[in-house]
């Protein structure tokens, strides 16, 4: 299996060694850059796995490099995943349509980083098809699409699979409805926000019977959440 290699482009130091201790730890190769203009020499050498993308650098902005690595070629596909202070909705908006495949909010855990570093590899890697998702004995089989809790299979339609395959990739991370719609519908199609309600209430009812229906939390005022804790 080879090593994934993670370029972080960070230039905080603290924050920098503090992400590459914990990626070291995984079993990640790692690459650091303060600014763009590093991070374009880092990338020239040899293309990275995956981006850690700081949002506000010097010089160019992260969110501006993220739009520039969309549109090169050699770069288009690369993944990236902006790490930003800024909470906002809109913020968060603005760093997704930029071309980053998802966000970590400053303060946060190496723990979560890696998470979501685990999550963006497996959804775009060419092993993807062979993975197992599993959270507290709830699995979700990639290659057959198949779920189950403990021995027993669930049976759910199409949309439901998909809501939860999507849940099970991005654990711990609020999505609001419409955020929701564009990852698992896609925003090519026009459905109405309150259709994500119906959809995670029928997957509520098939998690129900083995209690898994309290891993997909309702946040207030924001959206959804698949979380492990209580």
């Amino acid at each position: 299996m080879n090593t994934k290699r993670i370029l972080i482009v960070e230039d905080e130091q603290p924050i920098r060694e503090m992400v590459v201790f914990a990626l070291t730890n995984a079993g990640y190769e790692v690459e650091e850059a303060a600014d763009a203009r590093q991070a374009q020499a880092s990338i020239a050498e040899q293309l990275p796995d995956l981006v850690l993308l700081d949002w506000m650098l010097p010089g160019i902005s992260g969110i501006d490099y993220a739009r520039r690595l969309k549109k090169d070629d050699l770069t288009r596909e690369l993944p990236i995943i902006m790490l930003t202070a800024r909470a906002e909705e809109e913020d968060k908006v603005q760093g997704l349509e930029s071309g980053a495949d998802d966000y970590v909010t400053k303060p946060f855990s190496p723990r979560e980083v890696v998470a979501r570093i685990r999550a963006v590899l497996r959804r775009g890697g060419p092993a993807a098809e062979d993975e197992i998702l599993r959270a507290n004995g709830l699995s979700l089989d990639l290659a057959s699409h198949r779920v189950s809790a403990g021995e027993s299979l669930l049976e759910m339609g199409p949309t439901e699979y998909r809501l939860l395959e999507f849940f099970m990739s991005h654990p711990e991370r609020v999505y609001s409805r419409g955020q929701l719609l564009d990852r698992v519908w896609g925003s090519n199609v026009y459905v109405e926000e309150r259709t994500v309600d119906v959809h995670i209430r029928r997957l509520r009812k098939v998690l129900e019977p083995q209690g898994y229906d309290a891993l997909i939390q309702t946040v207030r005022g924001a959206g959804y959440r698949f979380s492990t804790r209580v």
